[in-house]
């Protein structure tokens, strides 16, 4: 019998990983018309001085610069094949046009690259609550992307309506984008997070800043003008830091409990990519789902 136990457990990881299938909505379409990505390096951030970082911006095809486009913002870059996603929900009239903005943490780049890593400033980013990620994209992200032009000549013009924005991650990226329409919820109004990191997993010495506190923090403060998505599965991690499973039900019960416009979308995944990218295209039906514009 003991001998079965690994085969068994590798089995009951293969199942759980393999229920999470893309739909035709995640896959590339000859007849639907295809957005352009646009790549740049930002490296003159006064809120995180000294990071770099890739940015990669969206742009569909359907984009009119005379109408400003509502904005969706991703941090850890471009996941859950999204541009494709894009590409087909806004061709069937699904979504409204929207920009794309996929964003990587910023890195601090070693003085002697031969003898030392760069430094990743991820958990310093999205772990800690506080305004300071909501700034970097409200003041400095998003204004190096409307220094841009597309292939064609489109000047991209972003909507500064809250209601035409939202956020999006996984893991303490999820975290992130939720605390970002926590502090600014007149700048976003719509969040997805994908195993969203709610623990005591704050950067730093002090870890009592980190997301397990939005847990009462939700019950607490007055409901805030925020729609959100959250995704978790039971297979999740549980360390010293807290179990994510447990620490997202959790959050999802104070949400239920303050009133929010809430969805929760559990599964048996681990901590992964693979539920987040199976559901991603209803995610951001149910996000829009009564859109009309601003």
């Amino acid at each position: 019998m003991k001998r079965l136990l690994p085969f068994l457990a590798l089995a009951a990881f293969a199942h759980a990983e393999t229920d999470y299938q893309i739909t035709d909505d995640s896959k590339p379409h000859d007849d639907v018309p295809k957005g352009e990505l646009i790549k740049f390096q930002f490296e003159q951030s006064k809120i995180f001085p000294g990071t770099t970082r890739e940015v990669t911006v969206y742009v569909p095809k359907q984009y009119d610069p005379a109408k400003p486009a509502c904005v969706y913002v991703n941090q850890d870059g471009v996941q859950w094949n999204a541009p494709t996603v894009f590409d087909n929900l806004i061709a069937k009239g699904e979504l409204p046009v929207i920009v794309g903005v996929f964003v990587m943490h910023g890195r601090v780049k070693a003085a002697d690259g031969e003898k030392a890593l760069d430094r990743f400033n991820r958990s310093l980013e999205y772990d800690g609550l506080g305004p300071d990620y909501a700034r970097f994209v409200l003041d400095e992200l998003l204004p190096a992307v409307e220094q841009k032009t597309t292939t064609d000549g489109r000047k991209i013009v972003l909507s500064k309506s809250g209601n035409d924005r939202a956020l999006g991650g996984s893991s303490s990226g999820a975290v992130c984008a939720f605390t970002a329409a926590w502090e600014r919820p007149d700048e976003f109004s719509k969040v997805i997070s994908w195993t969203g990191s709610f623990t005591n997993i704050a950067a730093g010495a002090n870890r009592r800043s980190g997301g397990h506190n939005y847990e009462a923090m939700v019950r607490l403060v007055p409901k805030k003008p925020i729609r959100v998505i959250l995704q978790d599965g039971s297979n999740d991690l549980d360390n010293q830091f807290g179990s994510w499973w447990l620490a997202n039900q959790t959050l999802a019960r104070s949400l239920e409990y303050a009133g929010y416009d809430y969805r929760h979308d559990w599964g048996s995944g681990f901590h992964n990519y693979l539920h987040g990218r199976a559901i991603f295209p209803d995610s951001l039906r149910w996000l829009w789902r009564d859109y009309s514009g601003t």
